[in-house]
């Protein structure tokens, strides 16, 4: 399935299980640029669901808008499992949402660094009080690391949920 429609009919999905379950969710990106909830939203009645969300590209933004410490990204850097579980801890506090979503990576073409390639992306999920963490790594372009991106964030929080 093309990435686009493998996005929207991920996004619908999600949704569904989300108005089903009367659960609220938020995001807070980075590399994605707003992606995930871009396709949270395209879908019809989405309102039932999401009530805001963040773009969070700089780590001034990170720091200010969910509260991720300078510490942590001084240490780790904002690609960092400690920095996605920080995002999605702070967008919940943010937000009356039950479910948070946070993704930071190096989409490319640039960016790359010693252990921390083009294509590197963490995600962090937290559904009540627990927080996943998942890495992984996209071949191909921006736009093509930026749409997987968003697919395994969608799927992730699908397989988590249902």
């Amino acid at each position: 399935m093309e990435l686009h429609q493998e996005i929207k009919t991920l996004a619908a999905q999600l949704g569904a299980i989300l108005t089903d379950k009367c659960l609220w969710i938020t995001t807070a990106e980075s590399c994605t640029g707003g992606g995930v909830s871009y396709a949270l939203t395209d879908t019809p009645g989405s309102s039932a669901y999401i009530d805001r969300a963040f773009v969070t590209y700089s780590n001034q933004a990170k720091q200010d808008l969910l509260n991720v410490s300078a510490n942590t990204l001084n240490q780790y850097g904002a690609v960092s499992e400690q920095t996605v579980h920080e995002m999605a801890v702070g967008a919940i506090k943010a937000t009356n949402a039950n479910i948070s979503i946070a993704v930071s990576g190096i989409a490319g073409p640039g960016g790359a660094t010693e252990g921390k390639p083009v294509g590197l992306v963490w995600f962090g999920i937290q559904i009540n009080d627990k927080v996943l963490t998942f890495k992984q790594i996209f071949t191909g372009d921006r736009a093509q690391v930026r749409l997987q991106a968003i697919v395994f964030a969608l799927k992730s929080v699908i397989d988590e949920i249902k």
